[in-house]
């Protein structure tokens, strides 16, 4: 019930319906989007909160914040434009749908606190290219989660917050009855394109009848992509590694030049599925023919440890993430994977963590769960353009309704014979 099209399903066709039915395994605070093409990024995306306990108390939960960038193009064309051009540039972001433009459109995003009352917000990274940096004007983050992982609580001024990532954080109101502050989701230049730089922001206000804005200044920062610090995000259920490691896969990420287009690649190979054809489709026929563009990595033995390093020669930052399955995160930096330096001893846990822009990221994973995952870099653009590989999880004991899976791929060609819908870009 993965959802990824040229996986585990084809596309749901206009006019079809398809029902998931999947266990919550773990609480916290997620999402769902589509992954048909660059859909997601035109708003077929939403919250999913999950209840279970926190690791510190608070009083109100103010649900989801998405922080977003936003165009005033169709992500389609914007894709196009990224695989020809580069990357677009962002005219505006927004704080849960909402922002202002040229002062005189739009609305800022408002919220109002009651002194000493606890807050949690369950922040979310929706963007298609943007990361950000995340505060509240002279108030305090306390961070309690990772992804769907609770950590043990750390403070902080700021958050670093890549595509794909959440955290969730308790912010505890000022004992005051009248003041406004500025929120903030600032687009960090050094892996952003965007226009919005220091425009991206909300309100959080004391007394609710305030119709000023507000005049604090954000707290100074560095403008960086790299994820906040592994030392800072310590799961709170213990869980360590085997460091008996051979890296089953060493993966350099590249861009190569083909049809006028730019693509991405791990190990040379630009990823690409066809949409009719998911590879669940091709394990319930048998078919292990699988093609170099599919880039299938083979993981049949159960309950194994397997170690991946991401490399990237290029001087931009890639929020890499792990369908299915958390990812322990052994270390990531500069320059070649330093094994001397990674940590199997409760590492940071999440399903989505930072490759950094000329380095490395070193995970872990135990083959505790078969399928057929997606590893994808979650900037919309380079998904599009192939920057992935699939892992084909324990293939004989994967399970699937077949009745839904035909019916579900029947509809999907009918569709297309009947539309003439060419696929340009990677399936996933």
């Amino acid at each position: 019930m993965d959802g990824v099209p040229s996986l585990t399903q084809c596309p749901i066709a206009p006019g079809d319906s398809y029902t998931y039915t999947w266990r919550a395994a773990q609480y916290g605070t997620g999402w769902y989007h589509s992954h048909f093409y660059v859909q997601a990024w035109d708003g077929v995306f939403g919250g999913i909160i999950i209840n279970g306990p926190a690791t510190a108390n608070y009083d109100v939960d103010l649900g989801t914040m998405f922080l977003n960038d936003w165009y005033h193009k169709t992500a389609d064309v914007l894709d196009l434009e990224a695989a020809t051009s580069g990357p677009p540039t962002a005219t505006n972001g927004l704080i849960n749908g909402t922002n202002s433009y040229n002062d005189t459109l739009g609305a800022r995003f408002e919220t109002t606190f009651e002194a000493g009352t606890r807050y949690r917000i369950r922040l979310i990274n929706a963007a298609a290219d943007n990361h950000f940096r995340f505060m509240i004007d002279n108030h305090t983050l306390e961070v309690i989660s990772t992804d769907f992982v609770p950590i043990v609580p750390y403070n902080t001024t700021q958050l670093s917050i890549g595509m794909g990532q959440r955290y969730d954080v308790i912010v505890t109101a000022k004992d005051l009855t009248s003041g406004d502050f500025w929120l903030r989701a600032i687009p960090q230049q050094a892996c952003s394109e965007t226009d919005a730089v220091d425009n991206v922001k909300g309100i959080i206000r004391y007394d609710n009848s305030s119709t000023a804005d507000p005049t604090t200044s954000a707290y100074s920062y560095q403008d960086s992509c790299l994820d906040e610090e592994s030392s800072n995000l310590v799961p709170y259920l213990a869980m360590d590694v085997s460091d008996d490691y051979e890296f089953h896969d060493d993966e350099t990420a590249g861009v190569q030049v083909t049809d006028n287009a730019l693509l991405w690649t791990m190990n040379k190979t630009s990823f690409r599925t066809e949409w009719e054809y998911p590879t669940l489709m091709q394990v319930a026929e048998g078919n292990d023919t699988w093609t170099t563009k599919q880039h299938v990595i083979e993981l049949p033995e159960a309950d194994k440890w397997v170690y991946i390093v991401v490399h990237s020669p290029f001087a931009q930052d890639h929020p890499m993430h792990t369908h299915s399955h958390d990812h322990y995160l052994l270390g990531s930096g500069y320059g070649n994977v330093d094994t001397s330096n990674l940590n199997f001893v409760n590492p940071p846990r999440r399903d989505t963590s930072m490759l950094p822009a000329s380095g490395y990221l070193a995970i872990a994973f135990k083959t505790d769960n078969p399928g057929v995952w997606l590893m994808h870099c979650h900037i919309a653009w380079h998904t599009s353009e192939g920057f992935a590989v699939q892992l084909l999880e324990r293939e004989s004991e994967i399970t699937y309704d077949s009745d839904v899976l035909n019916n579900t791929c029947a509809n999907w060609k009918s569709y297309v014979a009947s539309k003439d819908v060419t696929q340009h870009d990677s399936g996933v």
